[in-house]
């Protein structure tokens, strides 16, 4: 899918810290949190809630009320007069809001021909609902039941196999052995040391901070100023760490972990988008978007056709990508990507990815597209690939140009 028309207004994206699963986000209610994040950041960033046309949500854990998806958030941030889709896909939730505002955009959603679209993604993984299916067909009227986020990362129930044997399939098939995975974890930590550096100057451009928690509404119990729960990660930590699962490859260190945040994202016409820009020299061009599918049970290989395809339809090959993020849940997934499509590793995830600051599932896409395009503006512009793999062995990448 190739897009002409749409736009990232530079600056008119944000996301909270990460916390992880069970720490400080783990009691607020991930749709009420994402709509008092995005009126401060509307309001930090000069917008207003009414410019947009439609709103975008993605989110991949149920919460109550959740049924009410879009419209709700939108009335949340006052802006009740619009509504749009609510999106799950998995890991890939992100990649698919983004894409389905710029397709909007491309058809021209109002009668302007101007249009912007909202975009945000919420999930907390953290106590995630427990659900009965009534069967008055089984013994005893028995129901079926559902932990929604453990047992979906225990079983896919396509392929029959959990998350973990994905990466232990492709690291079996391709030869990736557990050094190779620490040495890329490591890499992926020392990475993200640089977005701390200077008091966190990097995610000051984007992050949405401190956030007060107050779970109640009446009495603020804590606050977060960073990302919660990344492990600080050392050679001599790693070595002596074991595979998580008998006669495997992949232990803690080479894996993430679960967790809570949410992030927005704006995605305009051209001219809408100079309007609402906090530097309209700065110019960010969604330019295509692509998905693919890996053979069952081989989730992490699910990128490379993904990120091809995406290549393809912006007309580009991996010599002209000036930045690379990937959602790598496994190092697994960064080393093969690294071998088909002869990425350096090094050339991948500056600043940190998912591997390291955590993964709730529908906004983690979101921050590393925001810090793909922060970084290619770093570095005086050019093209950018993000690509993740997500539930099912399946992908989304997306292909964006900043001028």
């Amino acid at each position: 899918m190739r897009f002409e028309k749409a736009y990232v207004p530079y600056g008119a994206y944000w996301s909270t810290p990460f916390c992880k699963w069970q720490g400080s986000f783990a009691n607020l209610h991930p749709i009420r949190f994402a709509a008092e994040v995005a009126r401060r950041a509307l309001e930090e960033r000069g917008l207003e809630p009414t410019a947009f046309g439609s709103l975008h949500f993605g989110m991949t854990v149920p919460a109550t009320g959740c049924f009410y998806g879009a419209p709700w958030l939108a009335g949340l941030i006052g802006a009740g007069e619009i509504t749009g889709p609510t999106i799950s896909q998995a890991c890939a939730t992100s990649a698919r809001v983004i894409a389905g505002a710029a397709q909007e955009v491309e058809v021209g959603g109002r009668d302007d021909g101007a249009p912007a679209v909202l975009c945000i993604t919420a999930d907390r993984t953290s106590n995630g609902p427990h659900l009965v299916y009534p069967n008055p067909l089984a013994p005893g009227a028995r129901p079926e039941v559902e932990d929604w986020v453990w047992d979906n990362f225990n079983c896919d129930p396509f392929a029959r196999n959990a998350m973990i044997e994905t990466a232990e399939n492709v690291a079996r098939e391709e030869g990736i052995d557990t050094e190779a995975q620490h040495a890329v974890a490591l890499m992926r930590y020392e990475q993200y040391q640089a977005a701390r550096a200077d008091d966190g100057a990097f995610h000051k451009r984007f992050m949405v901070t401190p956030i007060e928690i107050n779970p109640t509404g009446r009495k603020v119990v804590g606050e977060v100023a960073s990302d919660e729960g990344v492990f600080p990660t050392t050679v001599e930590g790693l070595r002596r760490l074991k595979p998580v699962l008998k006669g495997g490859t992949v232990t803690f260190g080479g894996q993430t972990y679960p967790a809570d945040g949410n992030a927005g994202m704006v995605v305009a016409s051209r001219e809408r988008a100079r309007e609402m820009s906090r530097d309209p020299d700065v110019e960010v061009c969604l330019v295509s978007f692509a998905q693919g599918r890996a053979k069952r049970g081989f989730m992490p290989q699910a990128n490379v056709p993904a990120a091809r395809r995406a290549l393809q339809e912006a007309g580009l090959k991996v010599e002209d990508l000036a930045a690379v993020k990937t959602h790598n849940p496994f190092a697994v997934n960064d080393i093969s990507l690294s071998k088909a499509l002869g990425i350096p590793l090094e050339n991948m995830n500056n600043y940190g990815s998912s591997l390291i600051w955590g993964h709730p599932q529908g906004p983690t896409g979101m921050r590393l597209v925001i810090e793909l395009i922060e970084e290619l503006v770093l570095k005086g512009g050019g093209y950018g690939l993000f690509t993740g793999c997500a539930a099912g062995d399946t992908a989304a990448a997306l292909v964006v140009h900043v001028a």
